[in-house]
């Protein structure tokens, strides 16, 4: 006799918000339901609506989570941070290039280590699981079992990631450099063995352009065209005086962007973090290419690197999504990092709703990494990465909670005055993951 077991299926009950679209472009584009239910079978979502409607076609005697008062939302994603910079978070320093060398480089040395990269890739997860961050697009450092051991970390956890090993030839320490044939040997041999391992995916890492020579970008171009699936992810026009070093040094190209496409690296999947001191033409070239700003609002300020301009990159149809870039950003919490890009776009004379923030970190960034349809919202068959948000975590955040009038003031309220002890509980693949006691 053969027996059939069956399927496992999960009921939670709350308030329901997810994208289907841009807020900024579609009116249409939030799905709300006040009194909602979501229904997760097998790690992957079957169904989101109203309590009322999906109610009558449960399961005689199914158990229903009641989290009524709290809001259920797809998982954040983060597309750029820094594992290796966990412990240099929130050091001084006056600019970007000075940062560099003062903590980043010498923190990254230990990351030869096996057992530290283990310990610190384990806090780095836990630390998005806490602030709700289900997906991150990850930079290990130069050294392989900076790699081996993110990835196995975030096996042990089913995540869904994706993460790279830094290429790095030249304008470092001696301790943080390979060369450019061996940085491009040891980046496929992890692209083989992580790219679609379960969950995973591999990033195809340039530091930036001052780290590698030319032949290394040459390489790196030539890996990314043998494995057009891979992501691409490097940072780009952050700061000025980073910008001049790159001029100098690429002085045949129109742009800092113009030295990447020139070695192919511009396309889709290709995630280009900051991207504060582009042009016009730079903007349409990344949009025609489709490639995607991250968009990195707390580190910019923290180094002074300068502001992203948000109507620009409207106005240029540029993609972008949110990024924390711990360690330059200064908190894990994607709401924090919400607060902070609403000032950015501000200084900048734009005004980014509740609604579209909590998009950019949801769908926006499963967008950025061509995952919608996997991640990102409740779409029937989306794997089952959700948050509990809790709107009466802190005193201050149930009082302004408790006097909204819309649903866009209730996600204003959360981007501006929210962190991670919003989040009650992270869940990924329908297994909860974090509960905040």
């Amino acid at each position: 006799m053969i027996l059939f077991s069956t399927p496992r299926l999960d009921a939670y009950r709350a308030s329901i918000l997810h994208f289907v679209g841009d807020p900024a472009l579609d009116p249409d584009a939030v799905r709300w339901h006040e009194d909602g239910l979501l229904l997760v079978e097998e790690g992957r979502i079957r169904a989101a609506g109203d309590y009322a409607t999906l109610l009558p076609d449960l399961p005689a005697g199914l158990p229903v989570q009641d989290l009524r008062g709290k809001i259920i939302a797809p998982g954040f994603i983060d597309t750029h941070v820094h594992y290796p910079q966990t412990d240099m978070i929130g050091s001084p320093a006056d600019a970007l290039l000075p940062w560099l060398q003062n903590y980043t480089f010498p923190t990254e040395r230990a990351f030869g280590d096996a057992a530290h990269c283990q310990e610190v890739a384990g806090f780095f997860l836990e630390e998005l699981l806490r602030n709700g961050t289900t997906t991150a697009a990850v930079y290990c450092t130069v050294h392989p079992t900076s790699v081996d051991a993110f990835f196995a970390q975030s096996v042990a956890r089913n995540l869904r990631m994706v993460a790279g090993k830094c290429l790095m030839d030249r304008n470092a320490p001696d301790y943080l450099m390979d060369t450019a044939e061996q940085g491009i040997r040891d980046s496929e041999q992890l692209l083989q063995r992580w790219h679609g391992n379960g969950r995973q995916s591999y990033a195809i890492t340039v530091r930036f352009a001052p780290t590698s020579t030319p032949a290394q970008m040459q390489l790196a171009g030539e890996l990314a065209a043998r494995y057009p699936d891979a992501y691409i992810q490097t940072h780009l026009a952050e700061n000025a005086d980073e910008c001049a070093w790159v001029k100098s040094l690429f002085p045949d190209s129109r742009s800092y962007l113009d030295v990447y496409d020139q070695y192919g690296l511009l396309r889709p999947r290709a995630l280009y973090a900051h991207c504060v001191w582009l042009d016009h033409a730079d903007r349409a070239r990344m949009a025609q290419a489709g490639a995607v700003a991250t968009v990195c609002p707390t580190s910019n300020l923290f180094l002074g690197s300068g502001l992203f301009d948000f109507g620009a990159a409207d106005a240029a149809g540029l993609p972008m999504a949110l990024a924390t870039d711990v360690g330059g950003g200064t908190s894990f919490s994607m709401l924090q990092t919400m607060n902070e890009a609403y000032k950015v776009a501000r200084m900048g004379g734009s005004h980014l709703m509740g609604a579209r923030m909590f998009y950019m970190a949801t769908l926006g960034g499963a967008r950025a990494l061509q995952l919608e349809g996997t991640i990102g919202n409740f779409a029937v068959g989306c794997e089952a990465d959700f948050i509990v948000l809790d709107p009466q975590a802190t005193p201050l955040l149930a009082r302004r909670s408790a006097g909204c009038a819309t649903l866009e003031e209730r996600l204003f309220a959360l981007a501006m005055l929210a962190d991670d002890r919003a989040i009650a509980a992270t869940y990924s693949a329908g297994q909860c993951v974090h509960r905040r006691d």
